[in-house]
């Protein structure tokens, strides 16, 4: 569970890192006033900040999925093969977000929820008591 964990803790520090990356990758910032800063960013700059809220808006069901799978007792396996792909894919993506690489990054996006919905997906299957007539 250790190696999940730590996916989830990657999950929680990778809006900093584009956050970082959106703020001192262009001249001026200036900390007085971060959020007048980061609207006239341009280019690869506004594009690592809009990767930052997007790795904002998945880490939560990110993290819930990681819990909820643990809580369902799914195959420890299963949980850090999923939680090292969601990862994985959330680096890619940040990376195609501040190339400007639009189409991949959709298809990259698209890997970290479906590692989401897998942990979700598996927590339910797991559940006896939402399927007991599967046990």
């Amino acid at each position: 569970m250790a190696t999940a964990y730590l996916c989830v803790l990657i999950a929680a520090i990778m809006p900093l890192v584009f956050a970082g990356y959106a703020k001192f990758s262009s001249k001026g910032y200036n900390n007085s006033s971060p959020r007048e800063f980061l609207e006239r960013l341009q280019g690869a700059s506004k594009r690592a900040h809009y990767a930052q809220l997007n790795s904002l808006e998945a880490f939560p069901p990110f993290a819930a999925g990681v819990i909820v799978a643990q809580m369902a007792n799914v195959s420890q396996a299963y949980i850090t093969a999923f939680a090292v792909v969601f990862i994985i894919f959330r680096i890619l993506y940040g990376i195609c977000y501040i190339n400007d690489k639009s189409s991949l990054r959709s298809t990259v996006w698209f890997g970290g929820f479906f590692c989401v919905v897998a942990l979700f997906v598996a927590a339910i299957l797991h559940s006896r008591s939402f399927m007991p007539y599967l046990n």
